[in-house]
């Protein structure tokens, strides 16, 4: 029976290193973790990092509200035994803390039990130790926005810089289920995650490393959260926060039937190893670009054009379509930024709009 918020209790007990949770928006993914570093930090004295993209995202307001939820339902008081109630923010870390009603200030810790790192900032933070972190919360690891250049390569970073020489911390990974595209997928090697259903776990392994990576796509809660009837409109975006769908926009779809004959160019887009195929097509009063799925291989890949996320020294390769080299990838990228183009489905418009926020990172 699926629970209404989600637990730990299932991707914990594959005891890997990495664990990715997936799911809809506020279903208790961030609750969960943020309660289980507190819990290890009181019982074990284990400190725990809260790891965004940017700095802003946990700083100020956003750092005061961090732990608010466990407060507001007394997780801190009923962990502590009622010793602390809330938490005391203050320059990237989170403390323990009680109100004194008679002084009218907040008594908390001496140590805190978590520290801020930003993505963005890591270079500021790699002579630093945090010898006494054994639990990382990556949040909102998932984005419809834009990712940074060599993101994966930064986060890698932040955790050896947390880590060093040590094999005793646990890393969460949360995100909400805004973008099927994204460069931690690829870079970690998680192949079967938009196969994946509500409520499996999937665990991979590296040969003979040790190394393993759970990744959770949560069951959606058994009678939905009572704000879901805010978001029933006939929207598929609207799914992911309902349902825990993979949020897909709206995108047109071919506006005009066309011959063979019709079609004056063909180019491919290669993205997070999906191939698709590019028709410029003339009509007698219009033209536009159809961009559907290719299932087989490029016939003369050393001469068609490919814009491709992947290093390739072809002169036919290009990685950035918003940087065109010749006068042919500038004709194609008027096509997009004149919004000519068109989709075989809402699938394929994901793949490109994807594409298209990479090159923005070049």
């Amino acid at each position: 029976m699926a629970s209404q918020f989600y637990s730990l209790d299932s991707i914990l007990s594959q005891h890997a290193q990495y664990n990715l949770i997936i799911g809809e928006r506020s279903n208790g993914k961030t609750f969960a973790a943020l309660e289980h570093g507190i819990r290890d930090w009181w019982e074990n004295g284990k400190q725990m990092a809260y790891i965004r993209r940017w700095k802003e995202d946990y700083r100020g307001k956003r750092g005061e509200n961090l732990f608010a939820s466990l407060t507001s339902t007394g997780k801190i008081a009923e962990i502590t035994g009622g010793e602390y109630t809330q938490t005391r923010y203050y320059s990237g870390k989170w403390y323990l803390a009680k109100r004194d009603d008679q002084l009218d200030s907040l008594i908390s810790q001496n140590d805190p039990f978590c520290y801020g790192f930003a993505i963005s900032d890591q270079e500021h933070d790699k002579s630093s130790s945090f010898p006494g972190i054994c639990n990382i919360v990556f949040d909102e690891f998932l984005t419809r926005q834009y990712y940074l250049q060599n993101e994966f390569v930064l986060f890698i970073n932040v955790l050896s810089t947390i880590i060093r020489h040590r094999n005793d911390v646990t890393i969460f990974m949360l995100g909400n289920t805004v973008n099927k595209y994204c460069p931690y997928f690829k870079e970690m090697g998680l192949k079967h995650i938009t196969e994946m259903k509500q409520g499996d776990i999937d665990v991979y392994t590296y040969g003979t490393s040790p190394l393993k990576v759970a990744v959770e796509y949560c069951k959606p809660s058994e009678k939905g959260k009572a704000s879901d009837v805010y978001f029933t409109f006939n929207n598929p975006a609207l799914q992911m926060i309902t349902g825990g769908a993979w949020e897909i926009d709206m995108y047109p779809h071919l506006p005009r039937k066309y011959k063979r004959a019709d079609v004056v160019y063909n180019f491919y887009i290669n993205f997070d190893d999906v191939l698709l195929d590019c028709e410029v097509i003339a009509l007698p009063d219009c033209s536009f670009i159809y961009v559907h799925e290719k299932t087989t291989p490029i016939k003369d890949d050393s001469l068609s054009l490919v814009f491709s996320d992947t290093y390739d020294p072809r002169p036919n390769y290009i990685r950035n379509i918003r940087k065109p080299p010749n006068k042919i990838a500038k004709r194609i990228a008027d096509y997009f930024r004149n919004e000519k183009v068109y989709y075989q489905d809402n699938e394929v418009g994901e793949v490109v709009r994807n594409y298209l926020q990479f090159c923005t990172t070049l």
